[in-house]
């Protein structure tokens, strides 16, 4: 917190005044930069590939919402379920992908929340936060272009 109130030119105690504890000024940065963020990217339930290709470019503009939604996880774990989870706008994304099942059968194959996990996996495959992102001098041939290619023909064969 002393580094906080250092950075931001802010008296500490003021901080925890007005958030209480670091966990509720983490909770009101994580949800201006990662779920306010992602809302911005709009969800196209009607052509998803594109939409997955719109989160890659965001995340790669953005590069603080991931790591804030990894250091949530890391931090936070099962205890406080992720607010971006939670959110209603996911819960709209869900009924959204419901209706465009049921009127195209576009991934009729998975329910709405399994397809919209998979889709954001697939999107968010080469963030940083990644496990299974490949070491850089492997994937130094790969542009940001043919990534985001790549993504959205995977979510389109997905479909």
């Amino acid at each position: 917190m002393d580094r906080i109130a250092k950075t931001a030119a802010a008296n500490k105690n003021l901080i925890y005044v007005y958030f209480c504890s670091k966990g509720q000024l983490f909770d009101a940065v994580f949800d201006a930069h990662v779920t306010h963020g992602l809302d911005s990217v709009p969800f196209t339930p009607d052509d998803l590939p594109e939409y997955a290709g719109r989160l890659f470019d965001y995340c790669r503009q953005h590069p603080e919402v991931i790591r804030l939604a990894t250091w949530h996880r890391l931090e936070r774990g099962d205890s406080h379920p992720d607010p971006a989870v939670a959110a209603p706008t996911r819960h709209a994304k869900l009924d959204a992908l419901a209706a465009a099942q049921k009127e195209d059968g576009i991934g009729a194959d998975f329910s709405p929340a399994t397809l919209l996990t998979l889709i954001l996996s697939i999107a968010l495959a080469w963030s940083p936060s990644n496990a299974t992102n490949m070491p850089a001098a492997a994937s130094d041939a790969e542009s940001a272009e043919d990534r985001r290619s790549a993504i959205v023909a995977a979510v389109r064969r997905l479909l």
